[in-house]
Parts: C-alpha cells; structure tokens; sequence
C-alpha cells in the first residue's frame, strides 16, 4: 500500500506547531531552539510514519522541558491524533505505553505538581480519543462508499437480469407468434382450395394468435414504462391455450400431466410455460414433425418438463440459437437444468425446475 505524501494541510499544521514550539524557545539559546526544532518540525511527516514521528518528537519535547520549561507538547499531542487516527490496531496499543511512560517521565523528573499531570493528562487523553474518533469517522465513511458501491452493482446486474427476461420474452412471444401465423398463413390457400368451409377457421386462428401476442407484448412491454404495471403472466394454467393453438395448424399435440396442473411458485410456471413454447416454435418451423407431447411430472420438490417430437431431429444439440440459449437461461434462472438430445427419430427438450 502506497504512504501518504505530504498535504497541504500537513504543511500548516507543521508551520504551526514549529512557530507555537520554537518562537518561545529562540531567546533561551540555540541547544534549546535545536530541541524546539526536533520536537515540531517532524510533525510534517506524521501521516507517512505515525508512530517515529512520535518518538522524535517525544523524546526532543522531555528533553527540552527537562533542559528549559515550561513548554506546552504541541508536537506530541499531534502526534499522539496522528498515531490513533492513521496507525493499525497492533501500533496503537503498543503505543498506549509508550505514550504514558513519555508523559510520565516529562512531569515527574522535572518534579511537577498534581495538576499539572491532570491537565497533560487530560490533553493526551482528549487528542488520542480525537484521533480514535476521526479513524472510526473515516472508516464509517469508507463503509458506506462500499456498500454503496455494492448496492449500484446489485442494481445493475438485476437491470441486466430484467433487461435479459424482456429479451427472452420478446423473442418467446414474436417467434411463436409469427410462426404459427406463418404456418397458418401458407397453409391457408391450401384449406381454402379443398375444403373452403375450413378457410375462416385458419383465418380465426391467424387473428387470434395475433391478439394473443399484442396481450403479451403490452404486458412485457409495460414493465419499461415509469408508470406501467406489467399483466399476468403465463404459466401452467395458460399452457392448455398454448398447445390449442399448435394443434390449429395441424400439429397433433398430447399433454401428458396431472389433473389438476401442479401448483408451482410463480416463476417456475413462467420458465416451464415459456420452454414449453420455444420447443413448439421449435417444432413448428424446423422439424418437420406431425406429433408433439408435452409432459408435466413433479418428482423430488422439481417440476419435470418434457417436449418431444417425431421430426427430422438436429444436426446439433449444443444449443446454437437464441430459442436453446434462452431456455437455458430460463432454466438456470429458476436455479434447475435443460437437456436438448434427439429423442429417436425427433427432438426432445427436458427440464428440470426445482419448486421447493
């Protein structure tokens, strides 16, 4: 650690010390302006090495009201501040003798009276409770800088977090969205030239989806707003919906879970709705796949969610894609886990949600 240099505020408590100590000290002779000099001007050093500065200074005061008193200790109270302001705990205790053995020998070789040491006493008491109290001071105020410190890194990373969840869920909410209108969208000439009857249904669910992805997008979007107050969000109790609307474009989709759903802390419901819907995306747009089942098991204080198919599968299941990445993340979140495997010849997402 670096030694504080010399301030400007040393140099005037220097000064003024050196005037206070040597002026009285210049018509008795030079040998006693030389002890006035050592007893003060190493003062302007007391930041840098507390406790040498108070021997020297120490030492040159009892010899010079040995030599020529009286001389009031400027040099040494300060010293005294500064060794209890600045100095680690083990150098103020070993200090505390050594500071009374000084005092001590300064009044009783001189032979002073009884109120003379009450009053030295008193000032070397008074400015080592100063220094104490201004140490305590600086280390309160240095507390609080960390902590605040902590606080503002604390609150950045939760807006990174939230930042990151508005992302997941934009990208959950856009991606499902459109790709089932998109699914619904090229199937639509089809249904309409075989069986025209069936035509307004895809256009229902088209119209529909959409609905349901601007209720969601103002939720999520509601939560930047100063005054805004985020909607419900979704979770198990919305999944049948969810899978409803994959079955509509043709998909054939199986739920495999309790009756009634599990009952699970709410963002565990949000994590397991919303994995649930990027492997539907997933499944929709990549796989190629006509049979879809989703199953909900709670087993040892976790909710077990499971997603396969029976499509074409993956080239890869190291998560490339912000769809894999963001049911990691969303797993983590929740503190559980997220496998991606081929599933025979499909694709298959299990995670595992602690609930308890």
């Amino acid at each position: 650690m670096a030694r504080p240099g010399v301030s400007r505020v040393d140099g005037v408590v220097a000064a003024v010390v050196t005037a206070a100590t040597v002026v009285p000290a210049l018509p008795r002779g030079w040998l006693v302006a030389l002890l006035a000099l050592a007893a003060s001007v190493p003062v302007l050093w007391r930041r840098r090495a507390p406790l040498i500065v108070g021997l020297v200074v120490g030492t040159a005061m009892t010899g010079l009201v040995l030599w020529e008193k009286p001389f009031l200790p400027y040099g040494p109270l300060v010293a005294v501040y500064t060794i209890a302001e600045r100095s680690d705990a083990r150098t103020r205790i070993a200090s505390i003798p050594l500071i009374g053995v000084g005092v001590y020998v300064s009044l009783a070789l001189p032979h002073e009276d009884t109120e003379v040491y009450r009053s030295l006493a008193a000032l070397f008491v008074a400015a080592y409770a100063l220094g104490t109290g201004s140490r305590a001071r600086r280390a309160r105020a240095a507390e609080l800088a960390e902590r605040e410190r902590r606080l503002a890194g604390e609150r950045a990373a939760a807006a990174d977090r939230e930042r990151a969840r508005i992302a997941r869920d934009m990208h959950d909410i856009v991606t499902h969205s459109v790709g089932l209108m998109v699914v619904q969208a090229e199937t639509g000439p089809v249904v309409l030239a075989a069986s025209p009857d069936r035509a307004g249904a895809v256009f229902d669910t088209i119209a529909d989806t959409g609905r349901e992805a601007l209720t969601q997008l103002r939720s999520v979007l509601g939560t930047l707003r100063a005054d805004g107050r985020p909607g419900p969000a979704p979770g198990l109790d919305t999944l049948p919906d969810l899978l409803e609307h994959a079955r509509r474009t043709g998909l054939d989709v199986i739920l495999d879970a309790p009756d009634p759903l599990p009952d699970v802390p709410p963002a565990v419901a949000v994590a397991a709705y919303r994995i649930v819907q990027e492997a539907l995306t997933n499944t929709l747009r990549h796989a190629d796949a006509t049979r879809v089942e989703v199953r909900l098991r709670v087993i040892a204080s976790a909710l077990e969610v499971e997603v396969g198919d029976d499509g074409r599968g993956a080239a890869t299941t190291d998560g490339g894609g912000h769809g894999l990445i963001g049911m990691r993340e969303r797993a983590a979140a929740c503190g559980g886990t997220l496998r991606v495997t081929p599933d025979g010849p499909g694709f298959a997402v299990a995670a595992v949600l602690p609930v308890g």
